[in-house]
């Protein structure tokens, strides 16, 4: 029997609207170590996006670090499976992977390929069980970028997208190439990705397999597979089948994540025989909205502010995240400077104001900062604003698969 702890989606230096989530990160982590040691667990699976940005904060990699090296020496025998998300550059990821290993921990990043066929054994971690003896194998695959997928124009599809064939090529062919290793024992794969059927987060994650191309089927996976261990999606769900499934992130990434049952999922095989479990983190810090229901008038945000009865001397760290919803009648123009002066005397951090709907049901104007860097700005998003500005007409499928290739490149 192998116990196998699933996460993902850290995004370690992530900022919102300029407040730093360290505090919460570093409680989360310590909850993680805490199940790690309570379930006996064997493997621990972080199904990519490490970091929020490509270019992490040296204290953003420190974090990291420490967080592997307590999870270390809480589970010494324990293995730990890193693979590299859409968020997260690759090669730096990889960089300290000899180190590393040293400490049982395995990072894999991009697919290599010698003359056209995948260095397979990069991908293959094998598993201990509390006797020492292999139980398990893992098969740990990356986000698919097109440097890691065949040649998209060779493939044959039967017509359908040459990027979903080359995911489901990409796995088949690591199955194929890694059975004499695997020996008939469980194996387990992991996956950075959308895959149809998936509920995503609003504004939060982005739309990210090349060419345009929005979700995979469930099958791509090869269904010998004992478990699927999935990262990108923010919501803890199972897709397809019941051993498919998103561990989702640790804590809310943005508004509308609020809601979420965050937390980790266990998995345990024993031989043919697989379970899971969702275990719950408690967010560190409240995320409230305001009101609980409705909208509030912009001259009723006091009230409701001193309604929530915080203590006045709340360290920033563990002030609450307010989402606002106001109602639209009557706002001032620079309500956003209004609304800063308004909490300046409470303990609160206002990261997220939403306006009601014009009448005309033109959806609601999401406001979280209006100072947007342009760094925080998704460049698909950009690149689609051009080319609009540039020919009067949004971008086809063609347009965004050459921009999706250069990107990928880049």
């Amino acid at each position: 029997m192998v116990r196998i702890l699933h996460t993902g989606d850290w995004h370690i230096g992530q900022t919102m609207r300029g407040f730093s989530r360290e505090y919460e990160h570093r409680r989360v982590f310590e909850r993680i170590r805490e199940i790690l040691i309570e379930r006996e667990v064997d493997a621990l699976i972080v199904a990519g996006d490490v970091f929020d940005s490509q270019n992490p904060s040296g204290e953003s990699q420190q974090l990291f670090y420490d967080t592997l090296v307590r999870f270390s020496r809480a589970r010494p025998q324990m293995t730990t499976i890193i693979v590299a998300g859409n968020h997260d550059a690759a090669g730096r990821l990889e960089a300290p992977r000899p180190l590393l290993e040293a400490f049982n921990i395995r990072v894999v990043g991009n697919v290599h390929r010698r003359d056209g066929r995948i260095d397979s054994l990069r991908h293959l971690v094998p598993i201990t069980d509390a006797t020492g003896s292999i139980a398990l194998h893992v098969i740990a695959v990356s986000y698919p970028t097109a440097a890691c997928l065949p040649n998209l124009t060779r493939l044959d599809s039967d017509g359908g997208s040459p990027v979903i064939a080359g995911v489901r090529s990409l796995y088949a062919e690591l199955h194929e190439t890694l059975g004499y290793q695997i020996n008939g024992l469980p194996f387990v794969l992991t996956g950075h990705l959308h895959v149809a059927g998936g509920i995503e987060s609003e504004g939060a994650e982005r739309r990210i397999l090349i060419g345009g191309q929005h979700a995979v089927p469930h099958d791509v996976f090869p269904s010998e597979a004992s478990y699927v261990a999935l990262g990108h999606l923010h919501r803890p769900q199972t897709v397809g089948r019941h051993v498919v499934r998103y561990s989702g992130s640790l804590i809310p990434l943005s508004a509308t994540e609020q809601s979420y049952n965050h937390g980790v999922t266990l998995a345990t095989v024993d031989g043919a025989s697989v379970t899971t479990e969702h275990i719950s983190i408690i967010h560190p810090v409240p995320y409230l909205r305001l009101p609980k229901a409705g909208q509030l008038q912009l001259s009723e945000l006091g009230d409701h502010l001193t309604a929530l009865d915080l203590p006045p001397d709340a360290l920033i760290d563990n002030q609450p995240f307010i989402q606002l919803h106001l109602m639209r009648e009557g706002l001032p123009p620079g309500f956003r400077e209004e609304i800063d002066r308004i909490a300046e005397g409470f303990p609160v951090r206002i990261v997220d104001v939403r306006v009601a709907a014009l009448p005309n049901n033109i959806p609601s104007i999401a406001i979280s900062d209006p100072f947007v860097r342009l760094s925080e700005r998704d460049p698909e998003e950009l690149f689609k604003l051009a080319f609009e500005r540039q020919f009067g007409a949004a971008p086809d499928a063609a347009h965004l698969d050459v921009f999706h290739r250069v990107r990928a490149e880049a």
